[in-house]
């Protein structure tokens, strides 16, 4: 490859705009909890998982062929981004404000976030190309950032469970159980609707909880217990 060949031009595809509008998210997520405009960065986070769920279908749309694996690297780059930092800063700008809990505690647990999240993003990289399967190792990066979102957003939000759902869920990211690949189409028929009606200017509350938000959260609480149920259970069957 000679100098002339590494424009960027030659190397970004349609599909790597939307990667990068997913971290675009993240960034302004980032800064929205620094603001503590919470809400906004919850929404955010929502929005970059919606940017990082298609541009892997724009690709194989537009028949991009990526022998150097520009794509691949720049959506993980994005991911670790709006997945990892955001999730973490999030976590940690939201107890900061409004509890009494010790600092380096909430400061540990959002590192570990950052590092699990680095950890399985590379890991995917590595193994991409080695190992045959459709399927999840680990729970994937964006559920943590969909579940802080969800959480907070459906008015239930406690940041002493906030913290603990935060360690298993780093855990179970950099872990060996398979999550397969979500394609239940009811489900996520559903749930588009229940992000559309989560984004909308007016809100559907019922006991001060808000309703898309916390069905959005239990159908991804479920997806995370019920595979890792099954794989405890193969393991001592």
């Amino acid at each position: 490859m000679n100098i002339e060949d590494t424009s960027i031009k030659k190397f970004i595809a349609i599909s790597d705009m939307i990667s990068l509008c997913n971290m675009s998210c993240g960034f302004i997520s980032i800064i929205s909890s620094v603001n503590n405009n919470f809400e906004l960065a919850a929404l955010l986070m929502i929005f970059a998982i919606m940017f990082d769920s298609v541009d892997g279908w724009v690709a194989r749309k537009t028949n991009r062929h990526d022998t150097l694996e520009f794509g691949k690297n720049i959506d993980s780059l994005s991911d670790a981004v709006s997945f990892g930092v955001a999730p973490a800063i999030f976590l940690y700008s939201t107890i900061n404000t409004t509890s009494t809990i010790i600092q380096p505690i909430v400061i540990i647990v959002s590192l570990l976030l950052v590092i699990c999240g680095i950890l399985r993003l590379t890991r995917y990289n590595v193994i991409a190309n080695q190992i045959k399967t459709k399927d999840f190792i680990g729970f994937p990066i964006p559920g943590i950032a969909f579940i802080l979102a969800t959480y907070y957003l459906s008015g239930l939000y406690n940041e002493y469970l906030a913290i603990i759902l935060s360690i298993i869920i780093s855990l179970i990211m950099i872990s060996k159980i398979i999550y397969p690949k979500f394609d239940n189409m009811p489900i996520l028929a559903i749930s588009v609707i229940l992000i559309i009606l989560l984004i909308l200017p007016f809100k559907i509350i019922l006991f001060n909880i808000n309703i898309p938000a916390l069905l959005l959260l239990l159908f991804c609480l479920y997806y995370l217990l019920i595979n890792l149920i099954k794989n405890f259970t193969v393991k001592t069957n």
